[in-house]
Parts: structure tokens; C-alpha cells; sequence
């Protein structure tokens, strides 16, 4: 049966004005832009407009310690602020995911296209400079072929996508306007948990939304998205909301709302948004050139458990394990190896492997970083030079390697595998698998879910994502998956899309 309570990361993207498909259900765009950079100016010009046009106003005033925040002031001064985004289009339509609300991790989903359905929805943005430069998520204007901004005093513009970055899922717009409320910019590097924080965006459509939470915690790291360091809070915020600001107690935008996670697709106490330095460097390249550049490692690296820590002679489970290096990448150029616990970024201590990811994402090709690394029982340093994101195999985030091969191999059974670790076979008593580290359609109806291991497809054992492909190149009606769960091992029928 159909696991229903699988959490899921949703993008809120808004659904009150979505078409109806052929399949009766809606369809709603999700991450990057269809449209390329289009502004006349040189990169330099461009760049040097940012830098004059950002945010000057006054702030509010200064909240007092054991004071509440003042969020009718909040509103008043940055609701104008705070945009609606309409999008219109067309798009391929997925025969498991017809609503097109993505589950982790981001940008992958199961089902064979079913040809290109006309789509419409609504998300949020906020005014960065006050010549019409719009924030807002990628997701948001993904497959657009018009993008119309809705002010808060409800005039209507055509937007301009200067560009967008599926990385981060951060989008530039402009309008031709003028003399528009720009927000102000805050720090999020000093945001602790407990502070209170205001979203304010177009939930379901409804526009000027404001809901209020506290901080939850900060430098989350997502599966499969292991690119922002993401400010979770409790603040309501649902479909519409995305590419909406996340406010801090003096009126200063620290984040852009941009994910829920959820058992149902609407907000259950735990949603997310992008730091605001975060988009405000993606935006400065975007701006500048189109398009903004990721830099490269290239290790996959996964959290640390108490089990690995002692087999590598730790005391605690911090650090980022190192299970492969790319050949010819940065990282074996300095000489990282494979098992090697990365415990120190530029001297700052590593707790998750999540902070790597986040570095990395946030670095220009060209960057040197200092690495503390544990290998075989002693400490030592290590220095990298950075390469280009997209040069050889993809890196910085922690999985993006394992999608691109299960993708390959189980896109039919709704699955996101990856092989075991040896830890990890040794830990679970096993001498073959692939993880589950993702369910979606077939699979996901059949019950599977995050963390179980498929042992064998058709009685074959399952030790590389090749073994499946040969299976299901028979195009066979119904495969039956060998499944381990927690020490158990049970049969589950899956019928492939």
C-alpha cells in the first residue's frame, strides 16, 4: 500500500490559479527559468546598478531586550515591498507527479513525460532595488513563458528573468518601473534559534499574507539539496509562498521563504528559507552575467554515526566521511582520499557533512579552502584549489553523483538509489543493496520509502544499479523488489511506469 506519511519537501508554489490538466490535476512549474538574460548593459554596468540601487532605508527602531517585535510596523514599512508572481506556460507533464510538487530530493522526478500542458501559478517576490529588481525562487518562473508582477497597490507588470540558479533556486527580475519601496537587507549569520521572524507572501493566492514564527534552527542541510545552508523556522507558510521574505525582528530580510516539509503538501510547523546573503551573491552574478557559477571539490561525503566514528578511532560523530573522490577533480589533486573525516573548513569545526556541501556551493571557482582531516588515526591538513562546477563529475552536494545513477537506472520504479557503503553493509549484516534514498510514484505506492535497501529485483541480488536496468529492459509488467527494513526482509511487488 501507499506509504502516505513519508515526509516530503514541498515547494510552495502556489496553486489558486493553476489549469486543470487532462489529467484533473494541478500543474505547477518547479525550479529553473526558461528565460536567458536579455539585459542590454555590460556585465560591469550592470553589476555596478546592484550595488547603487540596494536597499537604504531607514531601519526600524531597535527591538529592546524581552520586548515583543513590533509586526504592524514590520508590515506597514515592507508590505509594499512584498510581490505577487504569475507565471503562464508550458511544460511536460509527469504521469506519477501531475501536480509537479516535487518530493526530495529536488529536481528529480519518476514517470515518462506525457507531452507539453499548458500550466499557470503564483508565487511570491519581494523589490531589492527600486529600479524593479525582484527576488524570487527559480522554481517559481520554471518553464515561464510570461512572468507578470502583482505590487501591493495592485499594478501589473511584465517582468523580465534576467536569470535563475536551479543550485540555490534563486530568480531575478526586473520591471520598468520606478521609484519602487525596496526591503532592507539583515544578516543572517547572526539569526540564533528563538528569534522571532515575519513571512509575508501570496499563500493559495491570498496576497499579503503575514504570519509569524521564531527561528527553529539555522544551516539546515536538506537531502539532495545540499547547496544552502537554509533558516528553518515555524512561521506559517504554505503553496504561493515561495520567493517570499522571511523577516527578522527589526524589519531586515534574513531569508526568502522557499520550502515546507510536509505529510500532506500544506504547512506542518517546519518550513524553510534561503539566507538572504546567500541570494544577494547569486543575484549580483545573475545580474551581471545571466548566470551564476558554482564551484567544485569533488567528493561525495556523508554524516558521520557513532558506529563509523569508532571504527575511525573518534570520539564523537562530527565531520564529513569522504566515500568517493572523482577522479582528476580538486579533491584528488590535494591528495583527499576516500575515508578520510574532513573534521575543519577554514579552521571553523565540521559537524555535518552538510557543511562542506554549503561552503562549497557558496565558493567561486579559483578559492582556496583548508581542510582538517582525520585519516587512519592522525590529523592532518589539506588545501584545495576549487574547480568549476560542471567540469567532470558533478560535486558539492552530498548525493548529486548517486542521483545522476540511479536516475539512470530506477526513473521507472519511482526509486533514488545509491550503493552501500562497506560501513554500512558491515553494519546492517549485509553483503549487498542499494539504499533507498528516495520514493516516489510506483515505488512510493508500493510502500517503499527512505532507508530501506532492495536486496534483489526478479530473485536477482541487486548489488549496482545495472542489475536493474537488465531487469526492467524486459519492460516486465511487475517486478517484485527483496527489501531489507530495519533487520527485516520482506517481498514488495512494484509495477514500473
Amino acid at each position: 500500500m501507499r506509504n502516505i506519511f513519508t515526509p516530503l519537501a514541498w515547494a510552495l508554489m502556489g496553486g489558486g490559479l493553476a489549469v486543470v490538466t487532462s489529467a484533473g490535476a494541478l500543474n505547477l512549474p518547479w525550479l529553473q527559468a526558461a528565460h536567458g538574460p536579455a539585459a542590454p548593459q555590460t556585465p560591469v554596468a550592470q553589476a555596478a546598478q546592484l550595488a547603487t540601487t540596494l536597499p537604504a532605508a531607514d531601519p526600524l527602531p531597535a527591538l529592546q531586550p524581552g520586548s515583543a517585535p513590533n509586526y504592524r510596523a514590520i508590515v506597514q514599512r515592507y508590505g509594499p515591498s512584498v510581490v505577487g508572481v504569475l507565471v503562464e506556460g508550458r511544460r511536460l507533464a509527469d504521469a506519477d507527479t501531475p501536480d509537479a510538487l516535487p518530493a526530495l530530493p529536488r529536481g528529480w522526478r519518476p514517470g515518462a513525460p506525457q507531452g507539453a500542458q499548458p500550466f499557470r501559478g503564483q508565487g511570491s517576490g519581494f523589490i531589492v532595488a527600486a529600479d524593479g529588481l525582484i527576488l524570487t525562487n527559480a522554481h517559481v518562473v520554471k518553464d515561464a513563458q510570461s512572468v507578470t508582477v502583482l505590487l501591493a497597490d495592485r499594478r501589473e507588470y511584465t517582468a523580465q528573468v534576467l536569470g535563475s540558479d536551479a543550485a540555490t533556486d534563486i530568480a531575478v527580475l526586473r520591471i520598468p518601473a520606478q521609484g519602487l519601496p525596496p526591503v532592507r537587507l539583515g544578516q543572517p549569520a547572526q539569526l540564533q534559534v528563538g528569534d522571532p521572524v515575519l513571512a509575508i507572501g501570496a499563500p493559495y493566492g491570498l496576497a499579503q499574507t503575514a504570519t509569524a514564527g521564531i527561528v527553529s534552527a539555522t544551516g539546515r542541510s536538506l537531502p539532495g539539496d545540499g547547496a544552502v545552508p537554509f533558516i528553518q523556522t515555524d512561521a506559517a507558510v504554505n503553496p504561493g509562498n515561495s520567493g517570499g521574505p522571511l523577516f527578522d525582528a527589526a524589519g531586515n530580510v534574513v531569508g526568502i521563504n522557499a520550502q515546507i516539509y510536509s505529510r500532506t503538501g500544506g504547512f506542518q510547523g517546519v518550513s524553510f528559507a534561503i539566507p538572504v546573503d546567500v541570494a544577494m551573491r547569486v543575484s549580483q552574478q545573475i545580474v551581471a552575467t545571466g548566470s551564476a557559477q558554482h564551484a567544485r571539490l569533488g567528493v561525495a561525503v556523508q554524516d558521520m554515526t557513532q558506529p563509523l566514528a569508532d571504527s575511525f578511532g573518534l570520539e564523537r560523530p562530527d565531520g564529513a566521511l569522504v566515500s568517493q573522490v572523482a577522479p582528476g577533480s580538486p579533491a584528488a589533486a590535494a591528495g583527499l582520499r576516500v575515508g578520510d573525516v574532513i573534521q575543519r573548513i577554514d579552521g571553523q569545526p565540521t559537524v555535518q557533512a552538510g557543511a562542506l556541501s554549503a561552503r562549497i556551493a557558496q565558493a567561486v571557482p579559483g578559492d582556496r579552502i583548508a581542510l582538517g582531516v582525520w585519516r587512519q588515526g592522525r590529523a592532518l591538513d589539506v588545501t584545495v584549489t576549487l574547480g568549476r562546477a560542471g567540469e567532470g563529475a558533478q560535486a558539492g552536494a552530498p548525493v548529486a553523483a548517486e542521483q545522476d545513477a540511479a536516475a539512470a537506472g530506477s526513473a521507472r520504479l519511482g526509486l533514488v538509489l545509491r550503493p552501500l557503503q562497506p560501513a554500512e553493509r558491515a553494519q546492517a549484516q549485509l553483503a549487498h543493496g542499494l539504499l533507498v534514498q528516495g520514493a516516489q510514484g510506483a515505488a512510493a505506492r508500493a510502500g517503499l520509502s527512505r532507508g530501506d535497501v532492495v536486496l534483489a529485483i526478479n530473485g536477482q541480488p541487486v548489488d549496482s544499479v545495472e542489475t536493474l536496468q537488465r531487469v526492467l529492459a524486459a519492460q516486465p509488467k511487475r517486478v517484485a523488489l527483496l527489501v531489507w527494513r530495519a533487520g527485516e526482509q520482506l517481498f514488495v511487488p512494484v509495477a514500473p511506469v
